[in-house]
């Protein structure tokens, strides 16, 4: 009999009528584990959101310069300089210039850019898609290089075996990992497109996919090898548990143990890795946009501080903020799905 058995018979014995009979017991009514973690998450999800707000407003304050002087110019006059800052909003106290950016926000404006004009909103919506393109192709490319090579060299390197691949496997993936995306980018520029001209060294609108290959390759290189070293101790370490022995033990086809049984033990630290490593990418995009001459956010949101535009600089560090947020969000639900323990706030015991 088993414990689930045991535990029924049991519980019918003491649940059991004046004649003996089992009758029903009413259960408790138990809350499903998704509601509180959908309320603990919309409550993080709104602290995050007004500290995010808190920050993208404080941060321009920290840019050193005058936005009406960029405006009006290094000849322009006092008066002109002063009647731009009245025009922007820039002469009124820090507080009243949070309310007015607070409540802009409230009714979905991000503003208008000091620079071109044109609502931030407008800016984003065109910006964004070469962003979220990027930063997409690029973890897709990370995920299907990732964890077949690190499973890869965990199978191949098992029992201590081809010690020299372990260490080539550790040496080039810790090697790569540490090297800044902007080291990354300018190499690949200096050696693909200039010494070996076979793809275009920035973005071009006819350049098609191959205007792609070299930014994708800057943005995923560092967390190819981030994601295939956790891939590779996970697995690594799964390959010791009890079950995987006993299915090697029955002689299992090999393609079973290592893709049915070993691959989902890894599965929940990827899931967890891949989140944080595409919301970076959003961050590290930046500077590879910057790199490729890229039309996204990134390369807009450096023009806007060299520019001092304010407006831009802060609807997209917020809008980047919140997409962040977003792909965590989704995360958390998939690791929800696969294992609801992770629900309440517990993980798989490994």
């Amino acid at each position: 009999m088993t414990l689930i058995g045991q535990a029924t018979a049991v519980d019918g014995a003491v649940l059991g009528g004046p004649t003996g009979s089992p009758r029903t017991a009413a259960r408790p009514r138990t809350r499903s584990p998704w509601t509180g973690f959908a309320l603990r998450r919309a409550a993080t999800l709104l602290v995050s959101v007004l500290a995010l707000v808190v920050v993208t407003f404080l941060i321009v304050q920290l840019i050193p310069g005058d936005p009406a002087i960029s405006i009006a110019g290094p000849d322009a006059s006092p008066e002109r300089v002063a009647q731009i800052r009245a025009e922007l909003g820039l002469d009124l106290p820090v507080w009243r210039q949070f309310l007015d950016y607070a409540a802009g926000l409230l009714a979905g404006d991000l503003g208008d850019s000091f620079s071109w004009g044109v609502p931030v909103s407008t800016i984003i919506a065109n910006r964004i898609p070469y962003t979220l393109t990027l930063a997409l192709v690029s973890m897709a490319v990370v995920l299907v290089v990732a964890i077949p090579a690190g499973l890869a060299v965990t199978v191949l390197t098992r029992g201590g075996r081809r010690r020299g691949l372990d260490l080539a496997f550790g040496a080039i993936t810790g090697l790569f990992s540490a090297v800044p995306g902007y080291v990354t980018a300018t190499l690949l520029v200096v050696v693909f497109a200039i010494a070996v001209p076979l793809l275009p060294p920035a973005y071009t609108a006819g350049a098609g996919w191959r205007g792609l290959v070299l930014p994708v390759v800057a943005l995923s290189l560092g967390a190819t090898c981030t994601l295939a070293r956790v891939v590779r101790r996970d697995s690594a370490a799964a390959l010791e548990l009890d079950y995987i022995r006993t299915a090697r033990g029955w002689r299992l086809p090999a393609p079973r143990i290592y893709l049915r049984h070993l691959l989902p033990n890894v599965i929940t630290a990827t899931l967890t890795l891949s989140g944080l490593l595409l919301s970076g990418m959003f961050a590290g995009a930046v500077v590879v946009e910057v790199v490729f001459a890229w039309p996204g956010l990134g390369s807009a949101v450096v023009k806007a501080i060299v520019s001092r535009d304010y407006p831009v600089i802060q609807g997209i560090v917020l809008v980047v903020g919140v997409l962040a947020m977003l792909v965590n969000l989704v995360v958390d639900v998939l690791l929800g799905t696969i294992d609801p323990r992770s629900l309440k706030g517990r993980h798989v015991d490994v």
